[in-house]
């Protein structure tokens, strides 16, 4: 990997890829801190060639299904090695079981990654709301950079150099999001919600350090923090499949409703792929594939979740951060 050029002193030109909520709400982050920023779509007038054309750091914010030929599309523009390449994509490959940072990496070996990930609401970032948020990178100028770009006074932005682990934090939490989506719709309480949360915690965390995440980094903002914004939220597009499914709607019809893409429901399957191959414990997640796959009904999924064999509640102690 070639040295970076100081970028976190100066207005950089950013490319942002994807002109959904979550792109448009860090576009104009960027540009709020006088960057350059060419927002592109696949509806937009502006090319993707010259949308990172002399591009210092491009952002990809575009829906899980979208990112295998997006990556096919950059690999073909020949971008020099020092172009900074960031995700803020939260989903499952379903062709390679891959996350959106895995498929950038095989992709651009030699070029510096960014995962962005935490509890973002995009609707608060738009409306300057209190928010903080994650960029990791294995590269620590890089996620630097990107620190400084989108940092704000209402967003506070911390670095971490885990990126695997956040972006499987931002990624696991959308299939419980539906989980407690569910919970609500059928209104079984709080204590009810507080349990599936809490329980829902060393799964992800089991899950996630199996792929390779760090344990600690599932405790951090992009992994408890997303989780508890989007388990809690009517604005969190997954959290609402999961109400709608447990007020007997069809899931199409839910889909259609929402007008955007709730990648929980996707990473649900893959993660179940995921699951089975590597052999890893994942009862809530089991019951929400299922549900999606219209095998059981949402009472039907909270039976078989409180009517699992009795077990001590104790966490791996491996998986508790040292501070």
């Amino acid at each position: 990997m070639r040295s970076l050029p100081e970028l976190n002193s100066a207005p950089v030109t950013l490319a942002v890829l994807g002109a959904g909520a979550w792109g448009t709400a860090l576009s104009r982050l960027a540009i709020n801190n006088h960057h350059e920023v060419r927002l592109w779509s696949r509806q937009s007038a502006l090319s993707l060639e010259t949308a990172v054309a002399e591009a210092q750091v491009i952002v990809s914010a575009i829906p899980m299904k979208g990112v295998p030929e997006l990556v096919e599309r950059l690999i073909a523009l020949n971008l020099p090695e020092t172009t900074i390449l960031g995700t803020a994509t939260k989903g499952l490959d379903p062709a390679t079981t891959l996350t959106p940072s895995r498929i950038f990496k095989q992709a651009f070996p030699g070029h510096p990654l960014v995962v962005l990930s935490g509890p973002n609401l995009s609707k608060e970032i738009e409306e300057g709301l209190p928010a903080a948020t994650v960029v990791a990178s294995e590269a620590e100028a890089a996620a630097a950079t990107l620190q400084r770009i989108f940092a704000s006074d209402a967003l506070r932005v911390y670095t971490s150099s885990d990126p695997l682990g956040a972006e499987l934090g931002g990624t696991l939490k959308n299939v419980i999001a539906i989980a407690v989506g569910v919970c609500d719709g059928l209104n079984l309480g709080y204590n009810a919600r507080a349990a599936l949360i809490t329980r829902a915690l060393p799964e992800v965390i089991r899950i996630g350090t199996h792929l390779g995440g760090r344990p600690d980094t599932f405790f951090g903002l992009s992994g408890l923090g997303d989780m508890l914004a989007t388990c809690t939220s009517p604005l969190s597009r997954n959290y609402r499949v999961g109400c709608g499914l447990a007020q007997g709607k069809p899931l199409e019809q839910i889909l259609a409703d929402l007008g955007s893409t709730a990648e929980g429901v996707n990473t649900a399957h893959v993660l179940m792929a995921i699951a089975q191959r590597e052999n890893i414990y994942a009862p809530i997640s089991y019951q929400v594939h299922c549900l999606l796959k219209g095998e059981i009904t949402p009472k039907e999924a909270v039976l078989a979740l409180m009517g699992r064999e009795l077990k001590p509640e104790a966490i791996d102690p491996g998986a508790i951060p040292s501070v």
